[in-house]
């Protein structure tokens, strides 16, 4: 049977997640579940989530657009799967849309680019069953199905 985490108390709570927060950027829900596992109550939960937003540890704006950016800059993520994480994550869809905003699509473009080329540089075998094996590499990546099709057929030249 599972034992209820041992309640650390408010003072100790809001220090460790400070340092937590200030680490890296968190979003709310990442913040609440490690605020409930230091044992606090809902209403003590909501009370330091609010004193973390104000005193701007907290912002899931800046969250979003962070890991937007991380994303698609180390693990060269698209913004379909940037927005079903960022959605899985709790965040807002006002973010979610600020944060595919905030991505520079000319780097955007090059790095689709850049993975079709290197995906269809690893594949042989027919013309037509390479095309479709680099377009769901590209689906699985998380690029948009109407970006896909210019790029392919640049590969094939």
């Amino acid at each position: 049977m599972e034992e209820a985490p041992k309640n650390i108390g408010v003072e100790a709570a809001g220090r460790k997640i400070r340092q937590y927060c200030a680490y890296q950027e968190r979003s709310h829900r990442e913040v609440r579940d490690k605020l409930y596992s230091y044992g606090l109550y809902p209403p003590q939960v909501e009370t330091l989530v609010s004193e973390l937003i104000e005193e701007q540890f907290l912002n899931e704006e800046r969250y979003a657009v962070a890991f937007a950016g991380g994303k698609h800059r180390m693990r060269q993520w698209g913004k379909v799967k940037i927005a079903r994480e960022l959605k899985a994550k709790g965040v807002s869809a006002y973010c979610i849309k600020k944060a595919l905003r905030s991505l520079d699509e000319t780097q955007y473009t090059a790095t689709l680019q850049k993975l079709a080329e290197k995906k269809w540089a690893t594949l042989s075998g027919h013309q037509a069953i390479r095309q479709q094996k680099v377009i769901r590499y590209l689906l699985q990546k998380g690029y948009e199905y109407e970006f896909l099709g210019p790029v392919v057929k640049n590969l094939t030249r």
